[in-house]
């Protein structure tokens, strides 16, 4: 240590000059050798390539892979560097004889370049190759192999060498010319690749047939000298035809590689994609598409989650149509009209506030809020429907009236919560028609929700009767990404378990549609909770279901935004469902969720609580929310004589012969629809002629509601059509006596219909029956 310390002091200078080409030297080489844009790349969960996106100069240059096929390292280093592992970046051996051949022929024939060389060569683009610019490869490639290993020497070799054209790198190579991974080539195609980059603009697959050939088989014979390969695969490998041009590179899931291409561009990135389900789903996608174009619909996407990592599991933004029909728009994340979507959402919502029990019956009859007056698809009316049926036959009137009962507010916080962004602004926008397709959302968001809802019902059971803070998260599609349920609690973080419980015993009964004709899609062994939709003028066609394990979604219509006949959820998306339910493994069906219910009686003509009138009680499992909800009103006592066919009373009977039954008993309008639907119920018995009746008899408009605006069109020859008044009463056997502007036009019995042509303008219509009760409705009368 003294003699070094007094050397530097006795040559200071000296000592400084080697100071300073020490540290010339430790920096002389960048610490990022290659800045080239490379291809961004997606894969599958088990690492098979999806799909890739050409890097921005025009490139096929995958990001560098860190490890090397064992065949093609064997076939480069045997060709390229033999002594690669025993020199320091430079092998003198072979600059010598390079030299030496060089001088003799009097041009530049051999380089004697290392791979740790050919390296730096090809991060130092378009440097001529001098003696001069020899000597700077030798001084970086020493620096090179200090601060490297020799496998990562190796890979940035591999990984950016030219292999001809407009491929770079033993992973493009690979794909163009073989279609398939690197890991997946035999000996003579690894030896093929091995040989490029020594001329790439030279030999390349398709030209040059014979000199690449010649070039293969001799690096092949020399695999067999080193006994790298035994005669027989020697003898195999070189009977191996060359590749002719090159392959496109698989896009099995485009649409995932833009999304993916947004944020990490150049990037190669692990997706949360089942390589072999996404194939399949690709394949439904394209014959369905087939069959879908002929009636002019051309667009279509599917989206597949797993419940419990919430990850995508398949994923197709688009079919496989042209440009002209959009086929490059991701529609997954794109907002489209809900259709009957959110149903289900509403229906959880007022089972979870103690709104509502699962069978209550509600009203379906015309129905008119100011100026909207939804219908049904079907455009006709049960009267009265289980909650349950309203939502599994997806009826709009009884849905909407559930709606204006629960608030929109109520079911705006609801929908917040669920994080459905396109739901961008106050309630007042949409209006009672939210729930009809009067908002926008996407598949994302949807599907995302589904998973969410079969995630808390799961964990529920799994967990002792928990639910978990981060239930509500998004979906996942790269393996680097993670998902965490969040913390253990015991309130609810949105719908309680029994009511999505509940919920999806209903869409479970969604099994055939409303027709005559076999349901052919419904696979009665496999049991899911599914849902469609249709939005208005037939533009958008939507599918959700979901089992234990799986959520599946899906949307077919035109990117465009255009409609057409047929386009209708039942019909189009859920063949598309159903067949890719069929290819996902069996599930088993949601365990009941017994600490969120309670076994209480139930009304079971009306679904209600039972009261003390009610005459057949079931006993059900309900959400304990719905302890609150009241009991059936529907069931009241009335006094009937021994016949059963008059009420009567103590004026006109004796008290002996008075029976006393439970009557089931609807309002008038929902009455007068609910037995056209249901031939065994029985009106109300009319009182005897001898009794004097002291109870109310009630009756209500069935057309026109109360403040319609109505068109009266012409006939052919000119003449004003009639209006038709209809009216619904209590006690259809009583004579009622109509008046328009205080003027009679005339009186019904039994049926209460009436015809009348009123003028222009305003009118108030007044119905008056025998026992002197009043009903009137104004309406407007336009040209």
């Amino acid at each position: 240590m003294n003699k070094t310390i007094n050397y530097i002091k006795r040559n200071k200078i000296k000592s400084a000059i080697v100071l300073i080409l020490l540290i010339a030297y430790y920096f002389c080489l960048p610490k990022q050798l290659f800045k080239d844009p490379t291809a961004t790349v997606i894969t599958s969960s088990n690492n098979e390539l999806l799909g890739a996106q050409i890097a921005t100069d025009g490139q096929w240059r995958f990001p560098q892979n860190d490890s090397i096929p064992e065949k093609f390292k064997a076939c480069i280093l045997q060709f390229e560097d033999a002594y690669f592992y025993k020199h320091l970046g430079f092998n003198p051996i072979s600059i010598a004889k390079a030299l030496k051949e060089n001088i003799s022929s009097g041009e530049i024939k051999r380089g004697g370049s290392t791979i740790t060389q050919q390296v730096i060569r090809l991060s130092r683009k378009g440097k001529s190759r001098t003696y001069f610019e020899k000597g700077i490869e030798i001084i970086l490639a020493t620096r090179l192999e200090f601060r490297e290993s020799k496998e990562t020497i190796l890979s940035l070799y591999a990984s950016h060498a030219p292999f001809g054209g407009n491929v770079v790198g033993i992973d493009a190579a690979s794909w163009r010319y073989f279609n398939r991974s690197p890991y997946q080539l035999s000996w003579a195609e690894s030896a093929t690749l091995a040989v490029l980059p020594n001329a790439p603009s030279l030999i390349y697959p398709g030209k040059n047939q014979q000199k690449l050939l010649q070039k293969r088989n001799r690096l092949l014979k020399k695999l067999l000298d080193s006994k790298k390969i035994d005669s027989l695969t020697y003898q195999l490998s070189i009977e191996e035809s060359l590749p002719q041009k090159p392959y496109p590179l698989p896009q099995l899931a485009p649409h995932l590689l833009q999304r993916v291409a947004k944020s990490n561009k150049g990037q190669r990135k692990q997706t949360t994609l089942d390589i072999q389900l996404q194939n399949q789903v690709n394949t439904i996608i394209k014959n369905h598409y087939n069959q879908l174009q002929q009636n002019e619909i051309y667009n279509a996407a599917v989206l597949v989650l797993d419940v419990e990592t919430r990850r995508v599991l398949a994923y197709v933004g688009n079919t496989p149509t042209d440009k002209k029909h959009q086929k490059d728009v991701d529609i997954i994340n794109k907002p489209r009209s809900t259709g009957s979507i959110l149903k289900p959402f509403l229906y959880a919502a007022m089972l979870d506030s103690g709104d509502l029990l699962p069978n209550t019956l509600v009203a379906d009859i015309p129905t008119q809020f100011g100026s909207y007056t939804p219908e049904n698809y079907h455009k006709s009316y049960d009267g009265a429907v289980p909650a349950s049926r309203a939502l599994s036959r997806s009826l709009n009137v009884p849905v909407v009236r559930m709606l204006q009962e629960f608030g929109l507010d109520k079911f705006r916080h609801y929908l917040k919560q669920l994080d459905l962004k396109d739901l961008k602004y106050k309630t007042d926008h949409y209006g009672l028609s939210i729930i009809l397709g009067g908002a926008e959302s996407n598949l994302w968001d949807l599907c995302k929700s589904y998973a969410a809802m079969s995630a808390t019902l799961n964990h529920y059971t799994e967990s002792s009767s928990k639910y978990f803070s981060n239930e509500f998260s998004e979906p996942i599609f790269l393996t680097s990404d993670k998902t965490n349920k969040g913390k253990a609690v015991d309130d609810k973080i949105l719908y309680d378990a029994a009511s999505i419980y509940l919920t999806y015993e209903s869409l479970k009964e969604v099994n055939r549609p409303e027709s005559d004709e076999s349901w052919e899609f419904f696979d009665s062994s496999k049991q899911i909770a599914w849902k469609t939709g249709t939005s208005f003028g037939f533009r958008d066609a939507w599918a959700i279901g979901t089992t234990k394990d799986y959520v599946v979604g899906v949307w077919v219509g035109n990117a465009d935004g255009e409609g057409r006949p047929g386009l209708v959820g039942v019909q189009t998306a859920a063949p598309i469902l159903f067949d890719i339910f069929k290819i996902l493994p069996q599930s088993n069906w949601f365990a009941k969720p017994f600490d969120e219910m309670q076994q209480i009686e139930i009304c079971k003509q009306s679904g209600y609580r039972a009261s003390q009138y009610c005459e057949v009680i079931a006993k059900e499992f309900v959400q304990l929310s719905g302890l609150k909800t009241k009991p059936c009103p529907y069931h009241i006592l009335v006094h009937v004589d021994e016949t059963e066919r008059y009420q009567v009373n103590s004026e006109c009977e004796d008290v002996n012969n008075i029976k006393h039954k439970s009557w089931f008993v609807l309002p008038p309008l929902m009455a007068h629809f609910y037995k056209t639907k249901n031939p065994f119920y029985k009106q109300l018995p009319k009182f005897r002629a001898d009794c004097i009746s002291d109870s109310e008899t009630t009756m209500e408009f069935i057309y026109p509601k109360d403040n319609n605006t109505i068109f009266l069109p012409k006939d052919f020859d000119g003449d004003t059509n009639e209006l038709i008044l209809k009216i619904a009463h209590s006690k259809p056997n009583t004579t009622l006596f109509w008046y328009v502007d205080n003027t009679f036009v005339g009186s019904t019995k039994s049926i209460h219909d009436l015809a009348i042509i009123p003028t222009i303008g305003e009118h108030y219509i007044t119905v008056v029956d025998e026992f002197g009760t009043e009903t009137k409705c104004q309406i407007t009368i336009s040209e």
